[in-house]
C-alpha cells in the first residue's frame, strides 16, 4: 500500500510540473464550473483481504480502470467505474503455496460529492454506490471437479482527491473499499461457504472534464 501512495504522489507531482499540461494564465479565461461530464482512465491496484477463508489466500493485482461522471451540479456527480482488463489473482494454501488462480472484474455505479469549488486546485470527494464483479477462469480445482465463484456484488465506498491542471484537465487519485463475499461453487452447486475478499483498491489517473 505504501508503494502505491508513493507512486500517486509521484504521478500527480510530475503532471502539475509538465509544460504539456501547464496553464498559460495569460491567454486562459476559463473555467471548470459549469462543465458537467468528466473521463478518467488510469491504473488500479486490487487488494482482497489477506485470509479470504481458513487457510487460503488470495493475492492482489492491478489493471488498467476507466470511469465516466456526470455532474448534476458542480459538487454532486454520478459516476460509472470500472476495470477495462481483469485482475488476476494467485490464490495460494497455507503451507503449499500456490493452487490457483481466478480473474475478476469489478463494475460500480456510485453517487460522489465533491468538496470545494469547480476551480479549486485540490478537490476532495466521498462516494458510495453499488458494485458487481464477475470471476472467469477460475483455476483452482488442480484436477478434480471445478471450483467456481459466484459474482460478488454489493456496496462500494470512495475517498479520492483531484487536482486540477487546468479547467480541463485534472489528475486523481483514489481509494475504493468493496464489500465482496461471494459463495464457492463446486462442479456448478453452490456450498454455502462465502470467500471473505473484501478488497481494497487503490488507484491513479489522468482525467479530462467537458
Amino acid at each position: 500500500m505504501r508503494t502505491f501512495r508513493i507512486l500517486s504522489l509521484a504521478l500527480i507531482t510530475s503532471l502539475a510540473a509538465s509544460p504539456a499540461f501547464a496553464q498559460d494564465t495569460s491567454t486562459d479565461t476559463g473555467s471548470a464550473a459549469g462543465k458537467r461530464f468528466a473521463v478518467v482512465g488510469g491504473y488500479t491496484h486490487l487488494d482482497p483481504k489477506t485470509d479470504a477463508a481458513p487457510g487460503l489466500k488470495v493475492d492482489g493485482d492491478g489493471a488498467p480502470t476507466l470511469s465516466a461522471s456526470w455532474y448534476a451540479t458542480d459538487n454532486f456527480a454520478v459516476e460509472l467505474w470500472g476495470a477495462a482488463d481483469k485482475f488476476n489473482h494467485r490464490v495460494r494454501g497455507d503451507g503449499v503455496g500456490k493452487i490457483g488462480t481466478v480473474e475478476q472484474q469489478p463494475i460500480a455505479l456510485s453517487g460522489q460529492w465533491h468538496f470545494g469549488q469547480a476551480d479549486n486546485v485540490f478537490r476532495p470527494f466521498v462516494g458510495l454506490g453499488y458494485y458487481e464483479s464477475n470471476f472467469s477462469n477460475e483455476d483452482i480445482a488442480g484436477g478434480g471437479p471445478h471450483v467456481g465463484l459466484e459474482t460478488a456484488k454489493g456496496a462500494i465506498g470512495t475517498v479520492g482527491l483531484d487536482m486540477n491542471i487546468n479547467e480541463t484537465w485534472f489528475a486523481r487519485t483514489d481509494v475504493r473499499y468493496m464489500h465482496s463475499r461471494p459463495e464457492l461453487r463446486v462442479a456448478g452447486e453452490g456450498t454455502g461457504q462465502e470467500l471473505k475478499l473484501d478488497p481494497w483498491t487503490v488507484g491513479v489517473g489522468l482525467g479530462a472534464r467537458f
